[in-house]
């Protein structure tokens, strides 16, 4: 399992104009292989009418599989320099596909190379980054008359994240924080209620940061 990852914020779509050719980047988060290629079909029937539906992804830990198609454009110039832009974001299962409605005018090699990996890099900028990070659940149950104590020191403690709190007799705290940080988080929050508190452990899980 990845301690962290790198991926799309959500899912987007954005448009650049080269001497009226029209690149039409999406972005989209795929969980598997099989499901990329249904996105690529669906895009390829939605603009049917286009000249070229190109396309890269990387899938699976450290991007073991990566996968791209000049679909028509001269080799090399479309699908490699998309993927080549996953790549350098360390992108984690992430598909684009850049379609283009040509303007008449030829771009040559170089001109493609520019288009179609910049139609990639604005569409990320425009959709935004995330970090995943994989944290533990670290319970808190304490008495009321403590729980803004807790928060206080939350607010001050970016480190840690408070996923929920659940009301009670008592009140529970659910505390994200990175595994290396789970056993420093325990004993800030025993040392911060003089041990006048429960403390369990629960599920990891990914928590997204916006970079």
């Amino acid at each position: 399992m990845l301690s962290h990852y790198y991926t799309i914020k959500e899912n987007g779509q954005f448009e650049i104009v080269i001497k009226k050719s029209r690149f039409i980047c999406t972005l989209k988060r795929i969980d598997s292989e099989d499901e990329a290629k249904e996105i690529i079909q669906h895009i390829k029937k939605e603009h049917w009418k286009a000249n070229h539906n190109c396309m890269a992804y990387v899938f699976g830990e450290n991007q073991q599989i990566q996968r791209s198609s000049d679909d028509g454009e001269p080799s090399g110039t479309a699908g490699v320099p998309m993927l080549e832009v996953l790549k350098v974001k360390k992108l984690h299962n992430v598909l684009a596909v850049v379609t283009r409605y040509f303007g008449g005018t030829e771009l040559g090699a170089g001109g493609l190379i520019r288009a179609y990996s910049n139609s990639v890099s604005e569409t990320l900028e425009h959709v935004g980054l995330v970090e995943g990070k994989l944290q533990q659940e670290v319970l808190v149950t304490l008495d009321y008359s403590l729980h803004g104590k807790v928060q206080h020191f939350l607010e001050n403690k970016p480190e840690y994240t408070l996923k929920d709190t659940l009301f009670t007799d008592k009140v529970t705290m659910i505390i994200m924080a990175d595994e290396a940080d789970v056993t420093t988080c325990q004993e800030d929050i025993v040392d911060l209620l003089s041990n006048n508190c429960d403390i369990t452990l629960g599920e990891t899980d990914y928590v997204e940061i916006p970079l």
